[in-house]
C-alpha cells in the first residue's frame, strides 16, 4: 500500500469539473449490473499517448507553475499496488483499488489515469486473477453516486464519454423503488451539465436490472435527467424477445413530482357501441395544494363521456376531492327500433378538516348524487357492490361549539337520499329527499339544584335539563325535476323545540329508579284546512284542503318513569372441571309512560255522504305532523340477559380461565297498554345473538309472538290465541342471520409479524361510495383508475418465493339468512338465502377469487363473480368475470405496474345490458 498527501490544484479541478454534473438530485444511481469484457479501455492509452504534441498550450497551467492554489482541504489519494506519477507523460496513474478523497468527493476505480495536459481523466476497471473485470468506477459527491463500466472526461469542453452507463429516474421526490424507471446505454455522451446523448439505451422499470423481464430497446435518443426522455425509433422486448409492439419516435417524462402532461387514452371495441378511445385526458397540476384531471371516452356509434377530477391538500388544515362524470349513452343505429339515447351523471365530493385547524368548529362534506341509474348504466364503471346498492346519500356538515358553560353546539347541515331501485324510480315516482338545510342545536345538560363540580346525591339534587332545537327545510322529488325549481313545489319548513328534564337515584340500594318528562314546542310556516264540498247530483263529495300561510305553533308533552336492576348469578361446577363456571346475568326493568290527548288542537268538518263528523288537525301533512290525539297509558317490561362461561386455558401457563360467550345478548321485551279497550298485550319481541368456534361464527335472531288470535281475515281479535285452540303464544314473524369467515391463518400458529400486519389491517377491504366492505356481494373495478386494481398487491421486493411451500393462504366468508313471516298463518319464507365468498393465493404472485349467493325462495343464483389477478413481476394481470345474471359481462386487463408507464396497458372487456 501506498499513500500520500499533497496539493494538487489541476487533480481536483479535473475531478470537481468531470463529475460536477452528477451532483444534482436526477443523476446516476448504482444499480447491480453484470460485468462484461471492456473494449474500450484498452485502445484508450494509445489515443492519448499518440496525442499530437504541437496542439498543446505552453501556457497551459501545470502543477508547481506558481498560479494560486484553490484547493480548501487536503486530498488524499491511495492505491493498494501502485501510484505513479509521470513527469515525462504528464499523467498520474493510480491502481487496484485506486481511490481519492476530497471533502464529500469520492472516486473509486480498479485504476484511475489522470493527463493534467490534455484536461482528461479516465477511470475503469481492471482484471482480477481469473480474468474477469472487477472494480467498477464509483464516484460520490454529497449524495449522488455514479458506477459505469468505465468514464473519460475532457475538462476543456467539460464533455465525456460513458460506456455501460446506468441510471435511475425518481418516479416521485425522494423515493426510489419499483416505480422508477431504469435507463441502461450501452454508450452516453455528455454534451453538457444537463443533456446526454444516449446509444442503444434499454429503459425498463423491472427490478432486476441483468435479465430484466421486459425493456423498452431504444436506438438513439436525447436524455434530459429529471425531464425527459426523446427517443428515435422504440420497440419492447420481453424476456429479450422482441416484439412488433413498437414506435418511430416516443416521449417519455422523467419529471420528479407532478407536472401537466397528456393522459394516453386506452383502445378498444364495445360489442354495443364499436370501438373507443377511453380515458384520454389531461393532467393539471393547478398548484402545490390542488390539481385537476380531465378525461374523456368516445365510441363510434356516437357515445362519449368526460369526467373531471381535482383532488386538494392542506396538512394540518384539510384535504378533499371532486369527481364529476357525465355520459351520453347512444344504444343501437339511429333508424333502428331499438334506437335510443340517454344520460348519465354522478357528482362525488368529499372533504374533511383537520381537528387541529379549528378545534371549536368544523366543516365535511360528503357527497355523491346524480342519475339513479349511473352505477348501473355506466360504461366506465364497473362496481358489482354499487350495482347492488339502493340508495344514494350525501351530507355538507357545519358544526360549531361555544365552549363557555353551559357549552351549545349548533350545526347546519344538508342532506340527500336517493333511492335508485327500479321500482322506487318508476312512474315518475318521488324517490329523492333533501334537507336544505337542517339547523340544529343543543345546550349541554345542566344540573339546577346542584354545584357544577360537586357530587350530585338524592332525586333533588340529579334533577336535570336539557334544551335541543331542530329546525328543517325538507323536499321530496324525481330525477326528472332534480335540480329545477319544480323540486321546491312541496317543500316544508319546520321547527321541534324539546326540553327533556330527568333525574335519576336508588332504591333500597339495587333498584335503580330514572324519572322525567319531555316538553315540545312545534313551529310551522304554514298550515292546512279541510272542508267537504258536496257532489252535484248523484256525484259524491270530496274533502279540499286550503293552504293557510303563516307561523303556527303547537305543543304537547309526555311523563316517563323506569325501575331496573341487575342480577347476577354463577353455577361453579369445580376448578378441577374443564367448564369451571356458568354465569348468568339479568337486567330486567320496568318502564310507564304517560302522554295527555292534545284535543285543542283538532278541528272537524260534516262529511255528508257518511253523514258524520270528521276530525282532523290543521298540522296534518306539516313537515313535524300533528299533536298527539288520544291519551297514552302504558307500562313496558324488558329483560335482557347474557350468559358465558369459565372454562379451563388450554395454555397450560395461563393463570387465569378463559370466558367464552354463550349469548353474547337475549332481550325480552312487551308492553301493555292502561288505556286501550281492547289488545291490551303488546307482542312479545325477542332478539339475541352469539358468537362462537373463537368468534369465527356470528348468530343473530329475532322474532314476535303474538298471545290474540286473528280471525278469517287476519285482523287481531281480543281473545287469547291459547283459547282460540292455538298456542300460548303465535308465532307472527321470524329471522336468523349467521355468518362464518375462515382463513388458512387459523390453521397454524402465526407468528408476531404476521399478527401486526393483520391488526394493521392489510388484509381489508376498502368499501366504496357506501358498499359492504367485504367482497359477498364481489370487488369494484374503477376502469377510471386502474393504478389502483389490487389493493393488495405486494412490493416486488416483499415477495422472497416465487411459489409457497407447504402452506397456501386463503380465506373463505359465508352467510345465511332466513326471514319468516306468519301474521295472516301464511306461514312462508320470505328471505331464504346464502351467500359465500373466498380468494386463495397460489403463490405470492396468483390470486384467485369468487363470490355468488343462492336464493332458495326465488330458487337461483344471485350475482355471481369470478377472477384472477397475476403479478408478472414488472406487469399486472387480472381477469374478472360475472357470468350470468342482469349484469353478466366479463373484463381482462395486463398493463406495467409502475405508475411511470402506466399507459402501456392492454384491456378487452365485454358491456352489460343497459338498465331502463
Amino acid at each position: 500500500m501506498q499513500s500520500n498527501k499533497h496539493h494538487l490544484l489541476l487533480l481536483l479541478l479535473l475531478l470537481v469539473s468531470a463529475f460536477s454534473a452528477f451532483s444534482q438530485e436526477d443523476q446516476l444511481i448504482p444499480l447491480p449490473i453484470k460485468a462484461e469484457p471492456d473494449s474500450i479501455i484498452a485502445p484508450l492509452y494509445p489515443v492519448i499517448a499518440e496525442r499530437d504534441s504541437t496542439s498543446i498550450d505552453s501556457t497551459q497551467i501545470t502543477p508547481g507553475n506558481g498560479k494560486p492554489t484553490l484547493l480548501v482541504d487536503v486530498i488524499n489519494y491511495k492505491a493498494k499496488d501502485s501510484i505513479i506519477l509521470s513527469q515525462k507523460n504528464q499523467k498520474i496513474y493510480l491502481y487496484n483499488e485506486a481511490e481519492i478523497l476530497y471533502q464529500d468527493t469520492e472516486l473509486k476505480a480498479g485504476i484511475i489515469i489522470m493527463d493534467y495536459v490534455k484536461n482528461e481523466v479516465y477511470a475503469g476497471r481492471i482484471k482480477d486473477s481469473l480474468g474477469n473485470y472487477s472494480q467498477l468506477p464509483y464516484f460520490k459527491q454529497a449524495e449522488s453516486v455514479v458506477i459505469p463500466d468505465s468514464i473519460r472526461f475532457n475538462f476543456d469542453t467539460k464533455k465525456a464519454l460513458i460506456w455501460n452507463s446506468r441510471t435511475e429516474q425518481q418516479a416521485g421526490a425522494g423515493q426510489l423503488g419499483s416505480d422508477n424507471m431504469k435507463v441502461y446505454a450501452e454508450i452516453t455522451k455528455k454534451e453538457n451539465d444537463s443533456v446526454y446523448f444516449l446509444s442503444e439505451a434499454k429503459i425498463t422499470t423491472a427490478q432486476d436490472t441483468i435479465n430484466p423481464d421486459y425493456y423498452i430497446r431504444v436506438r438513439k435518443a436525447k436524455f434530459v435527467p429529471g425531464k425527459k426522455m426523446i427517443a428515435g425509433l422504440s420497440n419492447i422486448y420481453i424476456a429479450d424477445v422482441p416484439t412488433p409492439i413498437g414506435l418511430p419516435f416516443a416521449y417519455f417524462p422523467l419529471a420528479v413530482g407532478r407536472s401537466a402532461g397528456l393522459l394516453m387514452p386506452s383502445i378498444g371495441n364495445d360489442p354495443n357501441r364499436g370501438y373507443f378511445l377511453q380515458n384520454g385526458g389531461y393532467y393539471l397540476p393547478i398548484s402545490d395544494y390542488v390539481d385537476l384531471t380531465l378525461t374523456g371516452d368516445y365510441y363510434t356509434n356516437g357515445s362519449y363521456g368526460f369526467r373531471g377530477q381535482s383532488v386538494y391538500a392542506k396538512r394540518y388544515r384539510y384535504r378533499g376531492n371532486v369527481n364529476f362524470r357525465f355520459e351520453n349513452l347512444v344504444n343501437s343505429q339511429k333508424g333502428f327500433s331499438d334506437f335510443s339515447r340517454s344520460s348519465n351523471w354522478n357528482l362525488q365530493i368529499s372533504h374533511s378538516q383537520d381537528q387541529k385547524a379549528s378545534p371549536n368548529s368544523r366543516f365535511s362534506a360528503s357527497v355523491n348524487l346524480g342519475s339513479s341509474q349511473y352505477y348501473q348504466n355506466s360504461l366506465n364503471q364497473v362496481n358489482t357492490a354499487n350495482r347492488l346498492n339502493n340508495t344514494l346519500s350525501s351530507s355538507l356538515s357545519y358544526s360549531k361549539t361555544f365552549p363557555a358553560y353551559p357549552s351549545v353546539n349548533m350545526s347546519l347541515t344538508a342532506t340527500h337520499s336517493q333511492l335508485t331501485s327500479e321500482t322506487a324510480t318508476a312512474d315518475g315516482r318521488d324517490n329523492i329527499t333533501m334537507t336544505l338545510p337542517t339547523f340544529q342545536a343543543s345546550m349541554e345538560r345542566i344540573f339546577p339544584f346542584a354545584k357544577r363540580d360537586g357530587i350530585k346525591k338524592g332525586v333533588i339534587q340529579n334533577i336535570n335539563m336539557q334544551y335541543n332545537v331542530n329546525a328543517r327545510n325538507t323536499l321530496t322529488t324525481n330525477d326528472e325535476d332534480f335540480l329545477k325549481s319544480e323540486m321546491f313545489d312541496n317543500a316544508r319548513v319546520g321547527a321541534r323545540h324539546t326540553i327533556p328534564i330527568s333525574t335519576n337515584f336508588k332504591v333500597a340500594k339495587f333498584f335503580s329508579v330514572t324519572m322525567g318528562g319531555s316538553y315540545e314546542d312545534v313551529w310551522a310556516l304554514e298550515t292546512f284546512n279541510q272542508r267537504f264540498v258536496a257532489g252535484e247530483g248523484t256525484e259524491r263529495g270530496s274533502v279540499v284542503r286550503d293552504t293557510v300561510s303563516g307561523f303556527d305553533r303547537y305543543n304537547q308533552y309526555n311523563l316517563s318513569a323506569s325501575v331496573g336492576t341487575t342480577v347476577y348469578g354463577t353455577f361453579n361446577f369445580g376448578e378441577d372441571k374443564k367448564i369451571q363456571a356458568i354465569r348468568h346475568v339479568m337486567r330486567p326493568s320496568i318502564s310507564y309512560g304517560y302522554a295527555p290527548s292534545f284535543d285543542q288542537f283538532y278541528d272537524e268538518y260534516f262529511d255528508l255522504d257518511k253523514q258524520e263528523f270528521v276530525q282532523y288537525s290543521r298540522f296534518e301533512g306539516t313537515l313535524n305532523g300533528a299533536p298527539r290525539l288520544g291519551k297514552s297509558n302504558s307500562l313496558s317490561f324488558s329483560l335482557a340477559n347474557t350468559l358465558e362461561a369459565k372454562v379451563r386455558d388450554k395454555d397450560s401457563t395461563a393463570t387465569e380461565p378463559k370466558k367464552i360467550p354463550i349469548l353474547s345478548n337475549f332481550n325480552i321485551s312487551t308492553g301493555y297498554n292502561l288505556e286501550a279497550d281492547s289488545l291490551k298485550l303488546s307482542p312479545l319481541s325477542i332478539n339475541g345473538g352469539t358468537s362462537i368456534l373463537d368468534s369465527k361464527m356470528s348468530i343473530n335472531f329475532s322474532a314476535s309472538l303474538d298471545p290474540y288470535a286473528i280471525d278469517n281475515t287476519g285482523r287481531r281479535i281480543d281473545t287469547w290465541n291459547i283459547d282460540n285452540g292455538g298456542s300460548l303464544f303465535r308465532l307472527t314473524r321470524a329471522n336468523v342471520n349467521i355468518s362464518y369467515s375462515i382463513n388458512s391463518e387459523m390453521f397454524g400458529r402465526k407468528d408476531d409479524d404476521e399478527e401486526e400486519e393483520e391488526e394493521d389491517g392489510e388484509y381489508d377491504y376498502v368499501a366504496q361510495s357506501g358498499g359492504r366492505d367485504d367482497d359477498l356481494f364481489g370487488r369494484a373495478d374503477d376502469f377510471n383508475n386502474l393504478d389502483n386494481r389490487d389493493p393488495d398487491r405486494k412490493d416486488e421486493s416483499d415477495i422472497d418465493n416465487p411459489a409457497y411451500a407447504a402452506k397456501i393462504p386463503w380465506d373463505f366468508r359465508l352467510a345465511y339468512s332466513a326471514s319468516y313471516n306468519n301474521n295472516n298463518r301464511q306461514g312462508e319464507l320470505t328471505n331464504h338465502s346464502i351467500m359465500f365468498s373466498g380468494n386463495i393465493e397460489l403463490s405470492p404472485r396468483w390470486k384467485l377469487r369468487g363470490n355468488s349467493s343462492y336464493d332458495f325462495v326465488n330458487k337461483g343464483f344471485g350475482l355471481t363473480s369470478l377472477g384472477f389477478q397475476r403479478n408478472l413481476k414488472s406487469f399486472d394481470m387480472s381477469f374478472n368475470w360475472t357470468p350470468f345474471g342482469r349484469f353478466r359481462q366479463w373484463n381482462f386487463f395486463i398493463g406495467i405496474s409502475a405508475s411511470i408507464l402506466k399507459d402501456l396497458k392492454w384491456e378487452n372487456r365485454s358491456q352489460p345490458p343497459i338498465v331502463r
